[in-house]
């Protein structure tokens, strides 16, 4: 009986022992606790996504007719047309042999000419069968007068009527070929006119204002014009506004619409970022590997000049703002201490959204959670442990997190991390209350 009550008596001195170090050496020496401060600022949730950079408006500059290139025009500086060069509307950009072209203009000439002539002679040819109806009218008059009788055969009178339905039905024929030799004119005239038109083709001139982006044609080269114009030069109309071609996912774009603040950044211009708004939204998605995107154009200024076409963008489109409110790390929502590092009368929610409330401090419930926010837990350092703080989280953007609570101030340190030192409240672990091997001179003894 006396080696019973021993046993427990030393049990007891253990129990004791570890309970003394959990409540007085909750923090010892070597715990490491890393700590930030609430600040108050702005927290802005956006959708990431990426882009390129492309031209508010492009010009493909195409050739109509085929032939070899044979120069190249000037830009604003004197310079032959080439990648970058500035021109205005007007501007000749290349020319292409006109050789043969030119040939098509000299023949169509002539044969305007030639028609005019036919015009002209059928003009004097009509003159003619005029002037033989008149004559034949006058004398089926004087027939018409005398009738058929012993001054006039029968045969003659019959003889001067033909003549005249002959010389009336001549002047028709006349007037006839003058219309079809004036339609003939017109064709020639046509002619003539495609035939200069396709001469002036082979000089490329620039429609538009703007910047050479491509130059896809080298002189000598030959292009050959079928149903597809081939494109010779790519312009850019204004480089001062430029846009954005952003893919969105479809489960993002519910979030997006005109006239929505957009922040991008890109490589060329590192530490940068450069500002926009959502001009409009793509109605034909694509689907990729089971993935629907939309195409999202955000208009951005680009006076300065330093955005160039198809940089890739890194695009962050502003869902919501919460200007000037307490902030704190989202690391320090996550971090749970150790159970060793809790105070007395520490408490941290369950897995299941419950509290583990110490029994010495029943008045340390969770509160309701308001609408608009969730609940959350932030750490602060005390002389006694660690202290739980509850918050009302709002908006997040991934590193800092909207929060609000009784006694939250601006520059109240919370936890973000740490790590339980050995030489504090016995070794890193282990259970305060587990029993030691005693150790002494002679060795240790196990139980039986």
């Amino acid at each position: 009986m006396a080696k019973i009550l021993g046993a427990l008596a030393v049990v007891a001195t253990l129990v004791a022992a570890g309970l003394s170090s959990y409540r007085n050496h909750s923090i010892g020496p070597g715990d490491t606790l890393q700590t930030a401060r609430i600040q108050r600022g702005d927290v802005v949730t956006t959708i990431s996504s990426t882009g390129t950079v492309e031209p508010e408006e492009v010009i493909d500059v195409g050739a109509q007719v085929a032939g070899q290139i044979i120069s190249f025009g000037k830009d604003k500086k004197g310079k032959p047309i080439d990648y970058g060069s500035v021109v205005e509307a007007g501007t000749v950009l290349a020319k292409i042999d006109d050789s043969l072209y030119a040939a098509d203009v000299a023949q169509a000439k002539a044969s305007l000419v030639q028609a005019q002539a036919n015009v002209q002679h059928a003009q004097a040819d009509l003159l003619q069968l005029q002037a033989k109806l008149v004559e034949a009218d006058r004398d089926w008059k004087r027939a018409q007068e005398l009738g058929p009788s012993d001054a006039l055969a029968q045969s003659s009178y019959d003889a001067y009527k033909a003549a005249y339905e002959t010389a009336k039905a001549n002047v028709a024929v006349g007037e006839a070929t003058i219309a079809q030799n004036k339609g003939a004119v017109t064709q020639a005239e046509a002619a003539l006119n495609r035939a200069q038109r396709n001469l002036s083709y082979c000089t490329i001139i620039s429609p538009v204002e703007g910047v050479i982006i491509d130059r896809r044609v080298n002189i000598g080269q030959t292009v050959v014009s079928s149903l597809n114009a081939p494109s010779l030069f790519l312009i850019a109309k204004d480089l001062r506004r430029m846009q954005v071609w952003v893919s969105v996912n479809e489960a993002d774009i519910g979030s997006i619409h005109s006239g929505q603040p957009v922040t991008f950044t890109v490589d060329a211009r590192p530490g940068e970022s450069f500002q926009g708004k959502v001009g409009k939204i793509r109605l034909n998605a694509t689907m990729t590997q089971n993935v629907v995107t939309y195409t999202v154009e955000v208009v951005t200024d680009n006076s300065n000049g330093k955005l160039l076409p198809y940089l890739t963008a890194n695009v962050r489109f502003e869902v919501a703002r919460s200007a000037g409110v307490l902030t704190a790390p989202a690391a320090a929502l996550r971090w749970t201490p150790a159970p060793q590092q809790k105070a007395p009368g520490s408490f941290t929610r369950s897995p299941e959204g419950n509290s583990n409330e110490d029994s010495s401090k029943p008045e340390a419930r969770s509160t309701p959670e308001r609408a608009g926010g969730k609940q959350g837990t932030l750490w602060t350092k005390t002389d006694t442990g660690l202290q739980p703080m509850r918050v009302r989280t709002g908006l997040s953007d991934g590193i800092v997190t909207e929060v609000e609570g009784e006694g939250l101030r601006e520059g109240t340190e919370v936890v973000i991390g740490g790590s339980r030192g050995p030489g504090a409240g016995g070794e890193s672990g282990k259970n305060p209350f587990t029993p030691q091997l005693m150790r002494g001179g002679q060795g240790s003894r196990g139980s039986r």
